[in-house]
């Protein structure tokens, strides 16, 4: 591997989990969203010479993204929940300044998340990725609204609590 690839690799990994972020926020199936992430992290390698190195890396990672991200739009024109141009280049701006404090948090959620199972998993999926509201999810989960909201709260808290732990583990390492 040439050192012009090392360095790409490297501001890559780092620009991940915002350019991640900003992708699942405009690309709401799985796996779409995965051949997206994928496309941007081919044509971030393949144009890097092209970079600034005086411009943000992930910035300009995520214009990348945003262009991956209009190709995919293009495509699926059709589907009434994407988004037009100008909300893609809203986000874009957004996710352009997320703090890498902010993108570590992320990262946190995710393995935070990876370790609920059953019905708090199921809870927070109904809720977060279907968008149900707690009386919608307490008739599918076979609860009472007011217990679902407490759950969720719960749960909410537990995941502050892991991410804050996992910030704290970090920071004396």
């Amino acid at each position: 591997m040439d050192e012009t690839t090392r360095q790409a690799t490297r501001l890559w990994t780092l620009a991940q989990p915002a350019v991640s972020a900003f992708v699942t926020s405009v690309v709401r199936d799985f796996g779409d969203r995965d051949d997206v992430l994928q496309d941007t992290a081919v044509a971030v390698i393949e144009s890097f010479d092209s970079y600034d190195p005086q411009r943000p890396f992930v910035a300009w990672a995520i214009g990348i993204a945003r262009n991956q991200v209009g190709l995919y739009l293009r495509r699926r024109r059709r589907d009434r929940l994407v988004f037009d141009e100008e909300t893609v280049a809203c986000l874009a701006i957004a996710f352009a300044e997320v703090t890498p404090q902010q993108s570590r948090q992320l990262d946190s959620l995710k393995v935070c998340l990876s370790s609920l199972e059953g019905r708090a998993r199921s809870l927070l999926q109904l809720r977060y990725e279907e968008d149900c509201k707690p009386a919608a999810i307490a008739e599918r989960v076979g609860m009472k609204p007011n217990a679902v909201a407490k759950a969720l709260q719960r749960l909410r808290d537990q995941l502050r609590a892991c991410i804050e732990r996992r910030s704290a583990e970090a920071a004396t390492v």
